[in-house]
């Protein structure tokens, strides 16, 4: 299939699509691919469902924990789904075109989605510090208004800034080409196509990670911190172990998720590579969403009882 790539010499009002190139510079391995990202979405889809499922049927899960872990799993279904389908349709079609207003609609979206994870993990980590270091009061502290009230800022949180700074990227002019080298809308290789000097808006993406991404995890760490202080304290091994086995979940999710997000959008612009920075969204992007399930569930007793329940009831 024939595109049209425009060229640096070309106007840069003619810019009304731009290409993802993707893994097009795997012809060979195109149908591989298709059915692996397709099995992985499935994976995602099954998985954050059954999380989604069994945390509401069970009253064992009613608890402040599994609420919010009910909505991480709904937000992964939603972030994974800003990007995989495109991926697929654009490896099972061919067809790698996207108009600048459905670029900008995914990325928006997309970044998004990313704040809400960073602000829900956050959450998830305040409410481990208040069951381990306030067990006393924690179901008057977690109550459920409480609980939707920090579920809905997380969801919503995020959203007036990254349409600000969606609006802000696709106000530039593009003239370098309108290949992005990468397989969904993303702010690095967007900024790539743009003419002339961008660091004003580099600046204003490093500062909106600093909010979205740095400042959460910073609170993370605040909330580990004590929470490893309170538990080791604990007078018995069991106790300590048992306090340990309720945060290990999370706390493998938060640095697979801010590892691989930090390297991304903390870095400047002269030291991205289309290979490292595919490879880092892959992870954050879809590797992730898929092994949450498996990590909140086979290392989480509770979710395991349920599971037992739920297949093994009369």
């Amino acid at each position: 299939m024939q595109y049209t790539e425009l060229r640096a010499e070309d106007n840069t009002s003619t810019v009304t699509h731009f290409l993802l190139l993707g893994f097009s510079d795997l012809p060979s391995i195109q149908e591989f691919l298709f059915g692996m990202f397709s099995i992985m979405y499935l994976m995602i889809l099954i998985g954050n469902s059954f999380i989604i499922v069994i945390t509401r049927i069970d009253p064992a899960l009613q608890t402040p924990m599994y609420f919010f872990l009910a909505n991480f799993s709904s937000l992964e279904i939603c972030y994974v789904s800003v990007t995989l389908p495109r991926i697929l349709f654009n490896i099972g079609t061919q067809d790698r075109s996207i108009s600048v207003l459905s670029c900008a609609t995914q990325m928006c979206f997309f970044l998004m989605l990313g704040a809400t994870e960073c602000f829900l993990l956050a959450v998830m980590s305040y409410d481990r510090y208040v069951a381990i270091c306030n067990p006393l009061n924690y179901h008057l502290v977690m109550n459920p208004t409480k609980c939707n009230q920090l579920a809905a800022g997380s969801w919503l949180g995020g959203i007036p800034v990254q349409i600000g700074q969606t609006c802000q990227i696709f106000s530039l002019h593009f003239c370098n080409s309108n290949q992005i080298n990468h397989f969904f809308c993303d702010l690095p290789p967007i900024l790539k196509l743009a003419c002339g000097d961008t660091s004003v808006h580099e600046l204003s993406v490093y500062l909106v990670a600093m909010l979205f991404v740095a400042f959460p995890f910073m609170l993370i760490l605040a909330s580990y911190t004590k929470i490893i202080a309170t538990i080791l304290k604990l007078p018995t091994a069991t106790g300590r172990a048992k306090a340990f086995s309720t945060c290990s979940s999370h706390l493998l999710v938060v640095f697979l998720f801010f590892g691989s997000a930090t390297v991304t959008y903390l870095r400047p612009k002269s030291t991205h590579s289309p290979g490292t920075d595919k490879l880092l969204s892959l992870f954050y992007t879809i590797v992730t969403p898929m092994f949450n399930p498996l990590i909140y569930s086979l290392r989480n007793k509770d979710v395991i009882a349920a599971l037992r329940k739920l297949l093994f009831r009369k």
